[in-house]
């Protein structure tokens, strides 16, 4: 019984023709059913291995990796950080979309927060209501009051306080606006990793469905051939017209 269990569990393991580690099967995948551009990278650094080779997962991702990288250094020159966690990215199955206003969002200070806030209250119809009647108000008032008023005409006093006004608002907006910027240039970033690995992983399915078909196409021409063989062989023992079969007694 122990010799029985030893011996499933030495089918159950292979060893990995590039590690030389034993791993289970379920984490081994063949030369063979991997993609052409990555066998072949794979078998230009060891040319000795056979097409049915086991080659671990992780020594898989890990070739994987190199291949996309060297495939975008050669389309695209040297290759940028954000494309080399698009490569790794692809080469690990991650995800790598991300959501940017989620991040910005949890990111921004209290300063960040206020100055976001007087911009979206500053660029709105509420905020050109509201300082419209404080004007008129402000205007009706000091002329209603003549001699007494607080702020006669031309109104020094409230031209003052719209230069302070002004002279304040509009570093806050261009704070937000910084910001904005950054987050937009942060969603172009993220658009680009996804279109790029989206690029890169259709390629990959081109080049498997046309692997596949290709294997597809030899399985069926050798299946004709058998076919033709037997039909040749049946017509061979089949006796000529005429000739009695003495295969059959009288």
């Amino acid at each position: 019984m122990t010799n029985r269990h030893h011996g499933h569990d030495r089918a159950a393991h292979a060893t990995c023709a590039l590690t030389g580690l034993d791993l289970p099967r379920r984490d081994l995948v063949a030369l063979e059913t991997l993609t052409p551009g990555l066998a072949e990278a794979i078998l230009r650094e060891r040319p000795d291995l056979p097409t049915d080779a086991l080659i671990s997962r992780a020594a898989v991702a890990e070739r994987r990796d190199r291949y996309i990288r060297d495939l975008l250094a050669a389309e695209h020159g040297e290759i940028s950080a954000l494309e080399t966690e698009v490569a790794a990215s692809i080469a690990k199955a991650d995800t790598i979309s991300t959501d940017v206003a989620a991040e910005f969002a949890e990111d921004r200070s209290v300063g960040e927060r206020m100055a976001d806030r007087v911009a979206s209250f500053g660029g709105s119809w509420t905020f050109i209501g509201l300082f419209s009647g404080v004007l008129v108000v402000w205007m009706a008032v000091n002329v209603a009051m003549a001699s007494r008023a607080f702020d006669p005409y031309p109104f020094i006093l409230l031209n003052l306080v719209l230069s302070c006004l002004a002279a304040v608002q509009a570093p806050i907006i261009m704070m937000s606006q910084k910001r904005q910027e950054a987050k937009d240039r942060m969603r172009s970033e993220s658009d680009y990793r996804v279109n790029l690995k989206a690029e890169l992983e259709i390629r990959h399915l081109h080049e498997k469905l046309d692997h596949l078909l290709s294997h597809q196409w030899q399985r069926l021409a050798e299946i004709q051939q058998m076919q033709i063989e037997i039909m040749q062989d049946r017509s061979a023992d089949r006796p000529a017209p005429g000739v009695p079969d003495r295969s059959i007694p009288a």
